[in-house]
């Protein structure tokens, strides 16, 4: 919890509403887990999946 105040207090958000805060932390925790989640499964699937590149 300390690392994550450091964090607040040097960045952006400092100074803002805790509901800002709030958002701002669920948001960023969102992107990272899908993200976390899709190499999840490129590891997984990933030598099963053809991907075709071209216009």
């Amino acid at each position: 919890m300390d690392v994550l105040n450091t964090v607040i207090q040097n960045s952006s958000l400092n100074g803002m509403p805790k509901w800002y805060k709030a958002t701002a932390i669920l948001l960023f925790s969102a992107i990272v887990t899908l993200l976390m989640t899709m190499l999840v499964l490129l590891f997984i699937y990933g030598a099963e999946i053809n991907i075709r590149y071209g216009y």
